[in-house]
């Protein structure tokens, strides 16, 4: 995604305008918020880390996909072709930042599931 995006932006390239992707996008920001919420009371309920994770990663997908939703948007009403492969590589910094982390063992889900068990 990266590599696209600085390619995109070097070369000029201007993204067609994705009404679907639009929508998608859209739909994205509306009701992952509200999964994620739904997780999360679950996760308390239950008291799963795991769970709490997911409702975690279920609104950073939403704030993705705003980003996402600003870079369609900004391409489709305004000509700004250039947000989108902005947004992209947004989108492939995080990605990267939340990949480290998890692989440091960081952000969320870190509680162990032996905690508590005894060992």
């Amino acid at each position: 995604m990266a590599f696209e995006s600085v390619k995109a932006l070097i070369a000029g390239e201007h993204p067609e305008v994705s009404w679907v992707g639009i929508g998608l996008a859209i739909g994205s920001v509306i009701f992952m918020p509200m999964l994620g919420i739904a997780k999360q009371r679950l996760a308390d309920q239950l008291g799963s880390a795991a769970t709490a994770g997911e409702g975690r990663q279920n609104m950073l997908c939403a704030y993705l996909a705003g980003a996402l939703l600003v870079g369609l948007l900004g391409n489709a009403l305004v000509g700004a072709w250039w947000l989108d492969p902005a947004v992209g590589l947004l989108i492939a910094a995080v990605a990267v930042k939340e990949g480290a982390e998890a692989w440091r063992g960081e952000g969320c889900c870190v509680d162990s599931p032996l905690d508590g068990v005894g060992f």
